[in-house]
């Protein structure tokens, strides 16, 4: 089966209630974002403030779930780069619900098992098949994690990529920002308003700081 009826698949076993489905991925927001358009009053000229854009991107790893009424939009977002390491301990913490997230992973085999297996779907970005996390596949069928790897060049098949596009476009009014911190807060409230407008009817939305 090739990697497109393998996608099908995974959607029908995930629409039948068989498992979870999860879309995972990572965006970078910078000091100052895309401005695609703006307003101001007649003969006055806009100005939209640019900042230095060296070391001060604030960075997301998310993952949305693609099954039932009520998505759920789980992230963290950090001040460097994500790795390998960050991105299993998140499957892990984050997805599979792991207590003690990747830690549980290095020990003697464990008998945790998620309530329900769940499949994660993510692009074939150099992180995604780094040995520190692809090779913990087999560790991670154990437990009920599935990882499931898009056909090259397929971002629309990643519904997380509508997650990023709606956070920065929409999320996000102010353009530009004076430093991190900011950035950092603003990316959180942003995540936190587009969350709530995925699920309006969940009370309690898994984030970390």
């Amino acid at each position: 089966m090739g990697a497109a009826g393998g996608f099908t698949a995974v959607r029908l076993r995930a629409e039948a209630g068989e498992e979870d489905l999860y879309f995972l991925d990572e965006s970078g927001f910078s000091p100052t974002l895309p401005t695609g358009f703006t307003w101001a009053r007649t003969g006055v000229r806009p100005v939209v403030r640019r900042e230095d854009t060296k070391n001060r991107r604030v960075n997301v790893l998310g993952a949305l779930s693609g099954t039932g009424p009520d998505p759920e939009l789980v992230w963290t977002a950090v001040d460097h780069r994500i790795d390998a390491r960050m991105v299993l301990d998140f499957v892990c913490r984050r997805i599979a619900r792991m207590p003690d997230g990747a830690d549980q992973l290095a020990g003697p085999p464990s008998t945790w098992r998620r309530h329900r297996p769940c499949t994660v779907v993510m692009d074939n970005a150099q992180i995604h098949h780094a040995r520190l996390f692809k090779g913990r596949r087999e560790e991670l069928e154990a437990i009920g994690v599935h990882l499931f790897y898009l056909p090259p060049r397929s971002p629309e098949l990643n519904h997380i990529e509508r997650v990023w596009r709606s956070v920065k476009y929409e999320d996000m009014p102010v353009r530009a920002y004076t430093s991190t911190a900011t950035l950092h807060a603003a990316v959180d409230q942003a995540m936190t308003r587009r969350a709530t407008a995925l699920a309006p009817n969940t009370t309690h939305l898994l984030k970390t700081a």
